[in-house]
């Protein structure tokens, strides 16, 4: 058998015996035609606008949805160390950012509670640093970036007498 570039398939067989050979053609009848392909192509140029915003929507409708999540898990983890206004404005933004997402019509106003929201979630870490800046600085062995640290007089010796 031979298939060739577009898909015809030739079959031959001989019998030896009797030296009589038979052969078929095989080729697909199932095909777009060149006017269907055209048109295909037309229609997608046509609602390539359409099809673009629509993705537009649901990467952020995703993008919304990861930090709904994650703001949800943030404030089961952290709300006993969370001052209660966090918390609020971190479940008021939530409830306006699922709002736009019912809405499905302005990806901007989506956008803009999705930015409201990152701002909300960000607040819980500035709160948790704070909370524990408080109470770590007055630690003992509390350094700064750039600081050194004072040795004492025994790691002193010990690191003279290495590099002997």
């Amino acid at each position: 058998f031979d298939i060739d570039a577009n898909g015809i398939v030739n079959v031959s067989a001989r019998d030896k015996a009797t030296a009589k050979e038979q052969q078929i053609t095989i080729q697909s009848s199932g095909g777009l035609s060149d006017s269907q392909v055209e048109q295909m192509v037309r229609d997608a140029e046509a609602h390539a606008a359409s099809d673009k915003n629509r993705k537009e929507l649901i990467e952020c409708k995703n993008e919304a949805d990861t930090l709904l999540y994650s703001a949800d898990k943030n404030i089961t983890e952290h709300s006993a160390n969370l001052p209660t206004d966090i918390v609020d404005g971190i479940k008021a933004a939530q409830l306006e950012l699922r709002t736009a997402m019912e809405s499905e019509s302005d990806v901007e106003a989506m956008k803009e509670k999705i930015n409201a929201l990152q701002q909300a979630v960000m607040k819980i870490g500035e709160a948790l640093n704070k909370k524990a800046g408080a109470g770590g600085a007055e630690g003992a062995g509390a350094t700064y970036e750039g600081e050194e640290v004072p040795k004492k007089e025994g790691e002193e010796k010990k690191e003279g007498e290495e590099k002997k």
